[in-house]
C-alpha cells in the first residue's frame, strides 16, 4: 500500500471513529484509537464537568460493594446494569471491599466495566472476626443447630461474620473516609428502569439519612432475641431516643412486641454520617454485646432498620418507589406512568413486586407512618399484618 492510501485510510477511521462516538452512547474502543494519548469520550448525552470521571461530583458519595473474587461475573452484570441505567453519564466512584486481597484478574474485569473511579480495599482482620467476648466454639454449635431447623443462613459462618461487618464496620473502612454518602451494590442486581437523576443529589438536597426500595418482614426464626435487646437498649440510653422517631413502624401492642419490618439493605442509599453517629454506634455495640449476631442469625438490614427506626423521623428517610430495582427474588417495579416514562423493562405485575404483594406490607404501613406535624398513638395499630409471625 502507497504511502498516500496509508493514510487516506487513517484519516478515514478516524472520521468514522469521530461520528460514531456522536451517535452511539457508549465510547469507541481503545483498540480502535490509532495513537497514544487520543480519548474518544463524546457521547450523545454530554454530562457536566463535574460529572466527568475525574470532575469534582456534587455529592461525596460511592458506590460501596462487599464482593468475593469468585463473584466476578454477578458483579460485571451489576456494573453494567447500573452503568446503563445511570452512571455511564455521573460516573460516580467504586469501592470494592473484601476479606481477602483482590486478585488482578477480580480488579480488571470490574475496572473495565466503568470510566469511573474504582478503589479495591482489603477488611481489617478485627472487623472480619469474632469479637472477644463470643465464645467461638459455642458459635459454631448455634450454627449447627440453626442447620437443623433451617434458620435462612444460619449454618453459613461467613454469612454471620457478614452481617456483623455490614452492621458495625463497612462504614469505619479508611476508603469510605472521604465520603458522605453511599449506595450499596451487590452482584447480580438488576436495575430495569433509567435513572434520570442524581438519587446522592436528591439525598443531600433532602436532607434524607436514609433511603429503600423494598421493606419486607424478617424471618422470625433469624432473631428470636432481638427485640428484648432493642427495649432493653432503650431502658438503658433513653437520652438517645429522640423524642419524635419512626418507632412505631417496628413496634406494636404498644412497644410490647417488634413488627418484623426491615428494609431490605442489600439496597440503600444513606448519610454515612448517621452510621458514624454516637446513637448508632452505641446501638451496634449494645447489640453485639448480646451475641445474636453469632448465637443467632441477626441480619445487618434489620440492625440498620431498627436503628432508622430507633434515631430517625420519618421525613429523614426517603423510599425511591420509583427506581427499579431487583435482587432474587424481589423485585421493585414502578407503577403506572413511571413505568413508561423511565424505559422499565421490569414487569409490573409480577407476584413479587413490592409494591403490591402482601408480604410487602410494611411499605405500605411506612406510608401510614404519622409526619412531623401529626399525633402519635403508640396503641393505635396501623395495619393487621398479612402474616402473623410470631416477634418477641
Amino acid at each position: 500500500m502507497s504511502k498516500t492510501n496509508a493514510v487516506f485510510w487513517a484519516v478515514f477511521v478516524t472520521i468514522v471513529s469521530i461520528a460514531l462516538n456522536t451517535f452511539i452512547e457508549h465510547p469507541v474502543l481503545p483498540q480502535l484509537q490509532f495513537w497514544d494519548g487520543f480519548k474518544f469520550t463524546k457521547t450523545i448525552n454530554e454530562v457536566p464537568d463535574m460529572y466527568s470521571p475525574n470532575g469534582t461530583k456534587p455529592v461525596k458519595a460511592a458506590f460501596v460493594i462487599l464482593v468475593r473474587n469468585t463473584e466476578l461475573i454477578g458483579m460485571r452484570k451489576a456494573m453494567q446494569s447500573i452503568e446503563d441505567r445511570f452512571n455511564r453519564k455521573h460516573n460516580y466512584p467504586y469501592v470494592f471491599l473484601n476479606d481477602v486481597p483482590f486478585t488482578e484478574e477480580f480488579i480488571e474485569g470490574t475496572r473495565t466495566m466503568t470510566r469511573a473511579k474504582t478503589s479495591y480495599g482489603l477488611i481489617p482482620k478485627e472487623h472480619w472476626s469474632y469479637p472477644d467476648h463470643i465464645d467461638v466454639d459455642l458459635a459454631k454449635q448455634k450454627y449447627k443447630e440453626m442447620g437443623e431447623n433451617s434458620v435462612h443462613y444460619g449454618a453459613t459462618e461467613s454469612y454471620h461474620l457478614m452481617c456483623n461487618f455490614q452492621s458495625g464496620y463497612f462504614f469505619r473502612h479508611p476508603l469510605l473516609e472521604e465520603y458522605d454518602y453511599y449506595w450499596r451494590i451487590e452482584p447480580n442486581v438488576e436495575y430495569p428502569c433509567d435513572i434520570d437523576f442524581d438519587p446522592f443529589l436528591h439525598m443531600q438536597n433532602g436532607n434524607y439519612k436514609y433511603s429503600f426500595t423494598i421493606t419486607l418482614y424478617e424471618y422470625p426464626n433469624t432473631i428470636p432475641t432481638i427485640w428484648s435487646a432493642v427495649k432493653e437498649f432503650i431502658e438503658t440510653y433513653p437520652e438517645l431516643i429522640p423524642e419524635r422517631n419512626a418507632f412505631q413502624w417496628i413496634a406494636r401492642d404498644g412497644g410490647k412486641k417488634y413488627t418484623g419490618c426491615h428494609f431490605w439493605s442489600n439496597f440503600e442509599i444513606a448519610d454515612l454520617r448517621f452510621f458514624r453517629s454516637k446513637e448508632y454506634i452505641t446501638f451496634y455495640d449494645f447489640l453485639s454485646s448480646k451475641g445474636g449476631f453469632f448465637y443467632e442469625r441477626w441480619g445487618d438490614a434489620v440492625v440498620h432498620s431498627l436503628a432508622v427506626a430507633l434515631f430517625l423521623q420519618k421525613e429523614d428517610v426517603y423510599w425511591f418507589k420509583d427506581l427499579g430495582y431487583f435482587h432474587h427474588p424481589w423485585t421493585n417495579c414502578p407503577l403506572g406512568d413511571e413505568w413508561i416514562k423511565r424505559k422499565c423493562t421490569c414487569t409490573q405485575d409480577t407476584l413479587l413486586n413490592s409494591q403490591t404483594h402482601k408480604y410487602a406490607e410494611c411499605g405500605f404501613v411506612w406510608d401510614k407512618l404519622p409526619g412531623k406535624d401529626d399525633k402519635v398513638d403508640l396503641n393505635e395499630p396501623l395495619y393487621s399484618p398479612y402474616y402473623e409471625l410470631d416477634y418477641n
